[in-house]
C-alpha cells in the first residue's frame, strides 16, 4: 500500500475544491477502511487543512462509529497520535515561527479528543483494545519515535512535556487548552471501571512511570494556570465534542478558534479574576491536576531486562507498586519568597514546584465557592506542611473563612461532599492553637449573608461557632448524619479552650444545642426504658427496631457528652474571657438540671454547676430594688469574672481531635474527582457507561447513599492531651 494521497476533488470548472470538500474528504478518508502510513502526506495535508465542517451531532457519532469499526485494522487512532507527538516536539524545539506546527498540533489534538472519546465511552473490553495502540512491525516510525516505546508512552511524553515546558502565550493558551481537554478524556478510562484502581488505564499508568521533574514542571505549570486564570479574547476555548444542529459545528470552532490565535490578549502574572469565574485555560488545569493527584500511583515491572510499557499492560506484573510522582510534586510545593528547609537546613533532594503562596492564598479564597477549588485547598492543607503553616500565619484569616463559612452557611443547596471537604478543612485548621486564637481576635463589621439576624462587630471565630451550630441543627432537622454532627463538633472541641469573648448568640446558639441534643436523647431513652414496641407480629423487626433505638442512644449520648466537653473547656480554661457564655448558661440553667445526677453526665456537669452556684451566690447577694435587666446581669458577670479563681472546678484533659486520612483513600477520591469533572467543566460522559460511581441519586440522599465512601475518605481520632 503506498503512501500518496489520492487525487484532490476538482470543481467541473478544473479548479481546487472548496475547502468545505477538501476537509470533507479527508476526513472520510482519515475514518474510512483504507489504511495509510506514518510516511503518507496524507497525514500532514489531514492536520494543514483549515476544517471548517458544520456537522451536527447524529453525523459525528456515525462518523466515530465508521472510525472505531475501522481503527481495528487502520491503526488510524495511534498514527495520529504518533503525529501529535511529532508536532509537539517540533513546538518545544522550534526556535523560529512555530504557529505552523501549533495548527498542526491543535487539529490532531482535536481529532484525537473526538475519536478517543468514543472508543473510551463505548470500547467492549477490560483492556481497551479498540483503541489499538500498537502498530505493524513493518511499520516505518519517524526518526523521533524512540524505538522500542510505545504509542502511548510516546504521547503522554510529549503532551505532559508540553505543558509542562511550554508558557502560556497568545499564541500557545489555545494548544494548552485543548491538550488538557485530551488528557481529561484519555484519564476517563476510570469512568468505565468499578473501583478505578486495578483495570487496565494505558494513559494514566504512563503517565505515572514519567520522571520526577516532569511531574514537577506539569503541577508547576496547571498550578500556574489556576492563579494566573488567564482568558482569551474569543470567549471559550472549550468545546462540546459533539454539536447540534443550531450550534457551530464541532470541526468549524477549531479552525475559527486557530485563527484568531495571534489575536488572544493574555497577562499571565495579573491579578486573578475578581469574580471568581473559572477561566477555560484555569477550569481544565485544576481538574487535571485533581486526576493526577489522586490516581493511585504506578506500577512498574522489577525484573530487570523488561520494559516498563510491558509491564503497564501486563496485570500479572503489577506487584510493584509506586508512589504518585504528581501527589509528591504537589505535597512538596514551596513558596517562591520563603524555603523552611533554607533555615532548618533539610534541604528537600530533587526538583521542586516554587509558587508565590501569597497568590494561590488570595485565588483559593476567591474561588472556594467552586467545590474543585475546595478540593485543591483540601489537597494542599491536608499534604503540604509548609502551605499549612503559611495559612496558619496569615493575619487575614477571612479571605478563607468567610466564604467556606458562607457555603455552609448555604448547605442545602451544595452537595454533601462539598460540606464534608469544608468541615474537613475546618477541622485541620483547628488543629493549631494558634489558629484558634486568632480567628477571635479578628473582628468582622457585619456578616451580609446572614439573615437570622444582623451579626455586627462580630469575630470570626464566634462566626465559625455560630455557622457549625446552624450545621448541626440543619442536619439534624433534614439528614440526620452522624458523620457530619461529629465533625463539627471536633472542630468546636478544638477551638473551645481558646474561645475568646464568644458573642451573645454564639453562647446562645451553643446552650441551644445542648438542648436541642438533650431532647432527643430523652425522648430515645424514654422509647428504651418503656420498651416501646410497634406491634408488627414479627419479633425479629421487634428486635431490630430496639437495637436501632438502643444505637441511636449510645450516639446521641457521645454528642451530649461533646457537647459539654466543649462547654467545660470553655468554663474551665477560658470563663474570665467570656463572660457572655456564663450569661447563657445561667440563663438556661434548667435545662442541665434533669443531667446533674445522671451516671454518664454528672462528672461533666459538676464544673457546670460550680460555675451556676458561683454566680448564683453572687446575684444572690446583690441588694437590688428594681427588676434585673440583661445588662444589669451581664455587668455582675463581668465584675466577678475578674475575682473567678476556679476553686472547686475539676481539671479534665483537653480533648483534641485530628483528621486522618484512611490507608487507601483512593477509593474515595477518585469517583468523587470525576464527579466534580462531570459536574464543574465542559466535560461529558455517557451516563449509561459509567461505572466508577452510581449516576442520578437524588441528592437529598447524597448523605446516606456515600456513608461507606465517608468513611473510607476519613477518620477522626480524638486524643487526650
Amino acid at each position: 500500500m503506498g503512501g500518496a494521497v489520492p487525487s484532490t476533488p476538482r470543481n467541473a470548472d478544473g479548479g481546487e475544491s472548496r475547502p468545505k470538500e477538501t476537509a470533507e474528504y479527508l476526513i472520510g478518508t482519515f475514518i474510512g477502511r483504507k489504511s495509510f502510513p506514518l510516511s503518507s502526506e496524507f497525514w500532514q495535508k489531514l492536520l494543514e487543512l483549515p476544517l471548517i465542517l458544520h456537522w451536527p451531532s447524529h453525523r459525528v457519532r456515525h462518523a466515530c462509529e465508521t472510525f472505531a469499526q475501522n481503527n481495528y485494522y487502520t491503526r488510524h487512532l495511534a498514527k495520529l497520535f504518533i503525529h501529535l507527538a511529532c508536532c509537539l516536539q517540533e513546538c518545544i524545539a522550534s526556535s523560529g515561527d512555530p504557529l505552523s506546527a501549533h495548527f498542526k498540533a491543535l487539529n490532531a489534538t482535536y481529532i484525537s479528543s473526538i475519536f478517543l472519546k468514543y472508543i473510551i465511552e463505548n470500547a467492549k473490553t477490560d483492556n481497551f483494545e479498540e483503541l489499538q495502540l500498537s502498530l505493524d512491525e513493518n511499520e516505518a516510525v519517524p526518526s523521533g519515535f524512540p524505538k522500542g516505546q510505545s504509542v502511548e508512552s510516546f504521547l503522554m511524553q510529549s503532551v505532559l512535556g508540553f505543558i509542562g515546558n511550554v508558557d502560556v502565550s497568545s499564541v500557545t493558551y489555545l494548544l494548552h487548552c485543548e491538550l488538557l481537554n485530551l488528557m481529561i478524556v484519555a484519564m476517563s478510562t476510570q469512568l468505565r471501571s468499578s473501583s478505578g484502581l486495578k483495570e487496565v488505564h494505558p494513559f494514566i499508568e504512563t503517565a505515572m512511570i514519567q520522571e520526577p521533574s516532569l511531574a514537577v514542571s506539569v503541577i508547576r505549570r496547571l498550578l500556574l494556570n489556576y492563579i494566573a486564570r488567564p482568558s482569551s479574547s474569543f470567549g471559550a476555548a472549550s468545546y462540546s465534542v459533539f454539536s447540534d444542529g443550531t450550534s457551530t459545528g464541532v470541526l468549524q470552532r477549531v479552525s475559527s478558534a486557530a485563527v484568531n490565535l495571534m489575536m488572544l490578549p493574555l497577562n499571565l502574572f495579573g491579578s486573578p479574576s475578581s469574580d471568581g469565574t473559572i477561566r477555560p485555560l484555569a477550569d481544565s488545569s485544576l481538574h487535571f491536576l485533581l486526576i493526577l493527584a489522586y490516581c493511585h500511583g504506578s506500577y512498574r515491572e522489577s525484573v530487570e531486562g523488561k520494559s516498563h510499557d510491558n509491564a503497564i499492560l501486563d496485570p500479572s506484573l503489577r506487584d510493584n507498586i509506586l508512589g504518585n510522582p504528581y501527589s509528591k510534586a504537589l505535597q512538596n510545593v514551596k513558596d517562591v519568597d520563603f524555603d523552611r528547609a533554607d533555615i532548618e537546613g533539610n534541604a528537600h533532594v530533587g526538583p521542586l514546584v516554587r509558587l508565590p503562596f501569597a497568590i494561590l492564598f488570595d485565588t483559593l479564597g476567591m474561588c472556594l465557592s467552586n467545590e474543585s477549588s475546595v478540593l485543591l485547598l483540601y489537597s494542599l492543607l491536608h499534604g503540604n506542611a509548609d502551605f499549612l503553616e503559611y495559612v496558619l500565619v496569615r493575619t487575614d484569616l477571612d479571605t478563607l473563612l468567610m466564604p467556606i463559612l458562607e457555603t455552609l452557611y448555604n448547605a442545602s443547596t451544595r452537595t454533601s461532599n462539598h460540606i464534608y471537604m469544608l468541615l474537613i478543612i475546618l477541622l485541620i485548621l483547628s488543629q493549631d492553637s494558634t489558629f484558634n486564637a486568632s480567628i477571635h481576635k479578628q473582628i468582622l463589621p457585619n456578616v451580609p449573608w446572614y439573615e437570622e439576624r444582623r451579626l455586627h462587630q462580630i469575630s470570626l471565630g464566634s462566626l465559625t461557632v455560630i455557622v457549625l451550630i446552624r450545621t448541626m441543627k440543619y442536619n439534624l432537622s433534614k439528614m440526620q448524619d452522624v458523620y457530619l454532627h461529629t465533625n463539627c463538633l471536633a472542630t468546636l472541641a478544638n477551638m473551645a479552650p481558646h474561645v475568646h469573648r464568644l458573642n451573645a448568640y454564639a453562647s446562645q446558639r451553643l446552650v441551644s444545642l445542648f438542648h436541642l441534643l438533650s431532647r432527643k436523647y430523652m425522648k430515645l431513652a424514654e422509647l428504651q426504658s418503656h420498651k416501646i414496641q410497634i406491634d408488627t407480629g414479627n419479633s425479629m423487626e421487634q428486635d431490630r427496631l430496639l437495637e436501632d433505638v438502643s444505637t441511636e442512644l449510645h450516639i446521641y449520648t457521645d454528642f451530649l457528652r461533646l457537647v459539654l466537653e466543649i462547654i467545660n473547656a470553655i468554663l474551665t480554661y477560658a470563663l474570665p474571657r467570656n463572660p457572655e457564655v456564663v450569661y447563657a448558661i445561667m440563663h438556661r440553667q434548667e435545662v442541665f438540671q434533669p443531667f446533674k445526677n445522671h451516671p454518664r453526665f454528672h462528672e461533666l456537669l459538676e464544673n457546670v454547676f460550680t460555675v451556676l452556684d458561683f454566680f448564683n451566690s453572687r446575684m444572690d447577694a446583690q441588694k437590688l430594688v428594681d427588676e434585673w435587666s440583661v445588662e444589669k446581669v451581664l455587668e455582675v458577670i463581668v465584675t466577678n469574672c475578674r475575682s473567678w479563681r476556679g476553686d472547686g472546678m475539676k481539671m479534665f484533659m483537653q480533648s483534641r481531635f485530628t483528621y486522618e486520612q484512611e490507608s487507601h483513600p483512593e477509593e474515595f477520591f477518585i469517583p468523587y474527582v470525576w464527579q466534580l469533572v462531570l459536574s464543574n467543566s465542559g466535560f461529558t460522559f455517557d451516563s449509561n457507561k459509567i461505572n466508577l460511581f452510581s449516576v442520578g441519586a437524588p441528592k437529598e440522599n447524597g448523605l446516606a447513599v456515600e456513608e461507606d465512601h465517608k468513611l473510607q475518605n476519613g477518620d477522626l481520632s480524638g486524643n487526650e492531651s
